[in-house]
């Protein structure tokens, strides 16, 4: 009996992705399953090539201690707030309140992770944000981690808010205070809830990843750091508003 499996290509589930991108029906999400992390991030460079130019990162780790994942956001997807998303592409529109930050010069890593003050000195603001979670994958939520991981992170798009008042060395991710409500009525009110805890830790990681990936993080990009109040799904036509205190309001409309 021959089982021999065929290699994974990276490049021929990027290109069923990008058809989903461009309304083509999900992808079963067995078929998008990579092998490992490295192939993951294959398939995400891939993709990226075909949707254009990187604005920017997501970056998250489910505890203080593990691994983050991470995944390229392409500038088509961010949007300020206020914005109306409409028609068939928001179907999930899992709803993520985020802190997120914008990079005032390159930072580049060329010997390990930098330290939380070489960090600190590449971010030139701190925004509100709101993720939208959406897959391009059949039966998300039967899929494996792995598979989400190739779709982006099962991104959809980032809008961010005004730049805060906020000193970049005053945020801290164990302290934020998070409020979530759709058309004005409140559901998730959370303080301290992302999993990750360190921001530091986490961008320092993503600055090292991305050299290594050869995509270092760049001047104008914005970098997204998980969700501070878990995800939950708006229903269709909502008014979405998210606010971060002390660092401000973000909103949008499906």
């Amino acid at each position: 009996m021959n089982t021999k499996t065929s290699p994974f290509d990276a490049a021929g589930v990027a290109r069923r992705l990008l058809d989903t991108h461009k309304g083509a029906a999900p992808m079963p999400h067995t078929q998008a399953l990579p092998p490992d992390r490295a192939a993951a991030y294959a398939v995400q460079d891939a993709t990226l090539a075909g949707l254009g130019r990187i604005g920017g990162w997501k970056v998250g780790a489910k505890g203080p201690a593990l691994e983050p994942a991470c995944a390229p956001l392409p500038d088509q997807g961010f949007f300020v707030s206020g914005v109306e998303l409409l028609g068939p592409p928001w179907r999930m529109r899992g709803i993520e309140v985020e802190v997120a930050v914008r990079l005032g010069r390159d930072l580049v890593a060329d010997a390990g992770e930098p330290d939380a003050a070489t960090v600190r000195g590449a971010i030139d603001a701190v925004l509100p944000a709101i993720e939208v979670v959406e897959t391009r994958l059949a039966g998300w939520r039967d899929s494996a981690p792995l598979a989400q991981l190739a779709d982006l992170q099962s991104h959809g798009a980032l809008i961010t808010g005004a730049p805060s008042d906020m000193r970049v060395d005053e945020l801290d991710l164990r302290n934020v205070q998070a409020y979530l409500a759709f058309d004005g009525q409140p559901v998730a009110v959370t303080r301290g809830a992302n999993p990750a805890a360190d921001i530091w830790r986490l961008l320092g990681w993503l600055a090292w990843h991305c050299t290594q990936r050869g995509q270092p993080l760049r001047a104008g990009q914005v970098v997204t750091t998980g969700s501070c109040t878990g995800m939950l799904f708006a229903p269709e036509g909502a008014h979405v508003q998210a606010q971060l205190d002390g660092i401000g309001r973000v909103e949008l409309r499906f």
